[in-house]
């Protein structure tokens, strides 16, 4: 499993963001997965911090993953 999620990556806001405020120059988490920026608590889980698991506490990542592997479509599993 790898540490971070790999649909993280760490992107400068675009120009219509800019106020001026030095905390705007600093990269932010982004989501490939779900093609926007995300809050840093999401990207806490992104990042496996604080005993968060991006694979079993982030619907996005699982949504982008597919299911596990041994699980094929809906109702797998006997349900």
């Amino acid at each position: 499993m790898p540490d971070v999620c790999p649909y993280l990556e760490y992107r400068q806001l675009g120009d219509e963001t800019q106020s001026g405020d030095a905390t705007d120059s600093r990269p932010r988490a982004y989501c490939n997965a779900a093609e926007e920026f995300v809050q840093a608590m999401r990207a806490d889980v992104c990042n496996d911090r604080y005993g968060l698991d991006h694979e079993a506490d982030c619907e996005i990542f699982r949504e982008a993953a597919g299911p596990p592997e041994g699980v094929e479509g809906e109702g797998a599993g006997g349900d």
